[in-house]
């Protein structure tokens, strides 16, 4: 009788056991949410590729700025972490508000930094390799944790570059958002982007509230908890 007994309860802890692994076989598994910025390598009339690895639909590119293989994207990015699917859920092209479509000059080369520190008049990517403020695209006042793209070159005999232009590495221009808090002389918007009345431009007489909608120029900046920061600022419309 016991070993009935025993016989029974082994094929119902298997059961119960089979049932389970076929319970977690229909489950999703756990999915990464990221975002990005990537280059576009394939386009065709119904999908991409995002560095020739992160496929995306057409039905998720947003903006009105028509996709082209080479442009630069923003993407928020799904990965299953057990089939290691990566997708791209959102694709944004780029608008750079400090475009520069002309070439940079033969034996010049392009330096990708963040800024660490600012002392006078000279900006220091890192020890060692510093610009004067003069060599900044106009409309533009760099602010520690900013990245910026320096075309420069070396001069015969000099042990440092020589900069010839220095600009954000990425920015664009962003339309009725939301200013989410204001703390002191600093502030966030739209709960992602950065902002100080140390470095932001703004109407006289203006002075950012919380819940106020606006218009904001941002620059890809390192700034604790953001990747943005902005560097000029339209009210819309108060709450």
């Amino acid at each position: 009788m016991l070993r009935l007994l025993n016989r029974a309860l082994a094929f119902f802890q298997r059961r119960r056991a089979n049932l389970h692994e076929g319970w977690q076989r229909l489950m999703p598994g756990p999915v990464k949410v990221r975002t990005m910025q990537g280059i576009v390598t394939k386009l065709c009339d119904d999908h991409g590729l995002i560095d020739e690895c992160i496929y995306f639909s057409t039905d998720v590119v947003t903006g009105n700025i028509p996709l082209t293989v080479g442009h630069r994207v923003f993407a928020v990015v799904e990965e299953d972490q057990v089939s290691s699917e990566v997708k791209a859920i959102k694709v944004e092209p780029v608008y750079d508000y400090f475009a520069n479509f002309g070439m940079p000059d033969p034996g010049t080369k392009i330096l990708i930094g963040c800024v660490v520190s600012i002392m006078e008049d000279m900006i220091y990517i890192h020890k060692g390799t510093s610009f004067c403020l003069d060599t900044v695209c106009e409309g533009f006042v760099p602010y520690k944790g900013d990245w910026l793209e320096v075309v420069y070159s070396m001069e015969p005999g000099a042990a440092h570059i020589k900069a010839h232009s220095v600009r954000p590495l990425s920015s664009r221009q962003v339309e009725e958002v939301k200013i989410s808090s204001v703390h002191g002389r600093e502030g966030v918007i739209d709960d992602s982007i950065f902002f100080t009345l140390d470095s932001l431009q703004f109407p006289a007489g203006y002075v950012p509230q919380p819940c106020d909608i606006v218009n904001v120029v941002i620059v890809e900046s390192t700034q604790s908890c953001y990747l943005w920061r902005a560097i000029s600022m339209t009210p819309v419309y108060k709450y």
